[in-house]
């Protein structure tokens, strides 16, 4: 038993963590969204993920995709007491896509932009300097059933920070099958080692 003991280190095998709803603030970026050339299927995704665990969209904004723009929403939304934000849209390699700038500007620390994991790999995870989280979801988080999101919303809610390391170890695991029948969270998506 002595031997299993030091095996198994100070720290608990498994810990418990209560899930903390918060006031979520949304960006949601696109030329075609905002010229309403195609209709916002993004945020009635966000609004149902949010809302498995409570949370409020206490802030939500459609802008084109102009930088500065973004940022200032980004800003606007934290000034105003979001607990987090969400920005969607514009997370590709493409030229136009401005997002991922936009959040850097806003006076965060970028995590990680991108993520071992299908669908998903275009994630950005970021935190204020007072820990706030502010993400950039890749376009799959509004069609496929599972991604990136749904591993990290929880440890977000949780106050379990999200570092580059845990999200390295996503890459074991880190691919959704599309299961016919979905099991999620039991399964082996986004187990990591």
């Amino acid at each position: 038993m002595e031997r299993a003991k030091q095996a198994a280190g100070a720290k608990p095998l498994l810990e418990l963590l209560p899930l903390r709803p918060r006031k979520c603030g949304l960006v949601t970026t696109g030329n075609e969204v905002f010229h309403r050339r195609i209709p916002d299927t993004f945020t009635p995704v966000i609004q149902a993920k949010l809302g498995e665990y409570g949370c409020e969209m206490a802030a939500h904004v459609v802008l084109d995709d102009n930088q500065e723009k973004i940022t200032a929403a980004i800003q606007q939304m934290l000034d105003r007491g979001c607990e987090m934000v969400l920005c969607t849209g514009g997370m590709s390699v493409d030229p136009d896509d401005r997002t991922p700038a936009a959040i850097r500007a806003a006076r965060v620390e970028v995590v990680s932009y991108g993520a071992p994991v299908l669908p998903g790999a275009m994630f950005l995870m970021a935190y204020t300097g007072d820990g706030r989280p502010v993400c950039g979801l890749p376009g799959c988080v509004m069609y496929a059933r599972r991604t990136i999101f749904d591993l990290v919303l929880p440890h977000l809610l949780a106050d379990v920070p999200v570092t580059a390391d845990w999200l390295a170890g996503l890459g074991h695991g880190g691919l959704c099958l599309n299961c016919p029948e979905c099991h999620f969270p039991n399964c082996g998506f986004g187990k990591g080692v």
